[in-house]
């Protein structure tokens, strides 16, 4: 059976966890300025659902994977302010994450927009 109240619970923490992101993270900020910019542009310029699809989905991945970067940093900040080894780590692949799925989106962007204008 559905349990709406905890349904609701779910809910309220992850759009506490959106409103912490934007607050404190100016990279998720410029990533949402990015989103409004270019989201429309795909809607409108994806010629068919596919290509719409991949034009939203790829920016939207590259917010959740921020999402992702930014949870890791924030662990890590909590455990020590001390500089270790592993700290720098994981803060570092979570970033490599974001630019992975950066370049996913400029790749995805690219090849859609030349196939539809050259």
């Amino acid at each position: 059976m559905l349990n709406l109240k905890r349904i609701w619970r779910a809910a309220g923490y992850s759009f506490n966890g959106l409103k912490a992101v934007l607050y404190f993270e100016a990279a998720f900020r410029q990533e949402i300025a990015l989103f409004v910019i270019l989201a429309p542009f795909g809607l409108w310029l994806g010629r068919n659902g596919v290509e719409r699809s991949l034009l939203l989905g790829s920016l939207l991945l590259v917010l959740i994977v921020e999402l992702l970067n930014s949870a890791i940093e924030v662990v890590v900040n909590r455990v020590g302010t001390e500089l270790h080894e592993l700290s720098g780590r994981a803060k570092d692949i979570g970033s490599a994450a974001v630019l992975l799925a950066l370049i996913l989106a400029v790749i995805i962007w690219t090849l859609i927009l030349t196939d539809r204008f050259i």
